[in-house]
């Protein structure tokens, strides 16, 4: 393959999946079609996978890695080294810069798939290193600061020791044990905390929880999330029904939101899947909560539904960084429903853009429910459109590309 360095600027993209599996890599996507739009050469580097959209730089992608699939035991002592250090992704990525040097190198989730032996890498070559925190792996060896269904920092002040002895990882000795090493390796190498120039973090909850944690604070930049607003409907007809929308897990806090629904008298519509769906069910049932399951939806019909509510909720009971699914909420001219917990109570203006609640409290999200019921729909759209206009400024894909830019050009590129 052959490529002229552009007499532009080249961004280097690294994450491990190149197709929009999560929120995460809708970021990533999106920040690479700003960034292409306004002229720069976008060169991807990712895992290999059979969801990967086409790209002309797949030769370099790494191996992939799946977890949960049958393979030899041979093969699973293979994977569990390139978890910690991967060799291949160093080789690959090596050919790359060779072939394509980019101006600044910006990763998002590397952890488990390429590894952040890539970062020594970049370093080597002298090429600026951001990276973007899009959970707390950074601090929290299993990266989401939670443990059987409820906060936890047990591993600050370096006794990571803990992932293992709370089997945090999927409740297995041998997967907590292989995160433990993994830790170990990459914090005696200094693979995040001195090959890294600058860690992109789009809550200031999260900012703050990671100076707690002990990294240095002139590390850490400020860069929230954004969503496009103009590419959004805001002239949606109100429903009856509140919606929530997203992965069915514990820390999500459902069985809390379905109780509060009952309590509330509240028709409840979920959009999702995942492994609680059938405890929730049941739940349902049980408590006579007025709750319905639609299963996984994206797009335009995930959009319908969320501009015909009377709200969004988002009762979550971890350390939520910062949602996207309220940026667009609010750009389809809904308000929200939050609990105030990790970087929501940032994303919802109580009383203007939607109302919060205490995370894991039933009877406060009943009395939200029924007080954002009690409002009229004029109310209701007017919260919807405060939020829509905020949104418009502090998180609009302009702020968020005059942000990140400032930042390329302070490290050099």
């Amino acid at each position: 393959m052959s490529r002229s360095q552009p007499a532009g600027k080249r961004l280097l993209a690294i994450n491990n999946y190149f197709y929009r599996r999560g929120g995460a890599e809708a970021v990533f996507f999106d920040h690479m079609a700003m960034f292409a739009q306004i002229g720069w050469d976008v060169v991807p580097f990712a895992m290999q996978h059979e969801n990967n959209v086409p790209s002309p730089w797949s030769d370099y992608f790494v191996s992939e890695i799946e977890y949960g699939q049958r393979t030899s035991p041979l093969r699973k002592v293979v994977q569990a080294a390139s978890v910690i250090y991967s060799v291949e992704a160093q080789r690959n990525l090596a050919r790359l810069i060779a072939q394509a040097r980019p101006s600044v190198a910006h990763a998002h989730n590397v952890y488990h798939h390429l590894s952040p032996a890539i970062f020594s890498t970049l370093k080597d070559a002298g090429i600026p290193v951001v990276m973007t925190a899009h959970d707390l792996k950074l601090a929290c060896p299993s990266y989401k600061m939670l443990r059987a269904g409820k906060v936890c920092e047990d591993c600050r002040g370096g006794r990571i020791y803990n992932v293992l002895r709370h089997r945090c990882v999927k409740a297995s000795v041998p997967l907590s044990g292989l995160v433990l090493v993994e830790t170990m390796v990459h914090r005696a190498l200094g693979l995040y905390r001195d090959k890294l120039d600058r860690v992109v973090v789009p809550s200031r909850f999260y900012l703050e929880k990671l100076v707690e944690w002990g990294w240095p604070r002139e590390k850490l930049v400020y860069i929230p999330n954004f969503v496009d607003v103009e590419t959004y409907r805001s002239d949606w007809e109100e429903g009856d029904y509140v919606v929530f929308a997203g992965r069915l897990a514990p820390e999500k806090g459902l069985a809390t939101l379905i109780r509060a629904a009952a309590r509330a008298n509240q028709r409840l519509i979920l959009a999702g899947t995942g492994p609680e769906e059938e405890a929730l069910r049941e739940l349902a049932i049980q408590t006579g909560a007025n709750a319905h399951f639609v299963g996984h939806l994206s797009g335009q019909e995930l959009h319908r539904l969320i501009g015909q509510s009377r709200a969004l909720v988002l009762p979550s009971e971890w350390y939520e960084n910062a949602p996207i699914s309220i940026l667009e909420a609010y750009a389809l001219g809904r308000p929200v429903i939050g609990a105030a917990i990790g970087g929501i109570p940032e994303m919802v203006r109580d009383g203007q853009t939607g109302l919060l609640f205490a995370s894991g409290d039933v009877e406060d999200l009943a009395r939200k429910l029924s007080d954002l019921t009690a409002l009229t729909t004029a109310r209701r759209a007017e919260m919807g459109r405060a939020g829509r206009e905020w949104i418009a400024s502090e998180f609009s894909a302009a702020a968020y590309r005059d942000r990140t830019l400032a930042l390329y050009e302070a490290l050099g590129s």
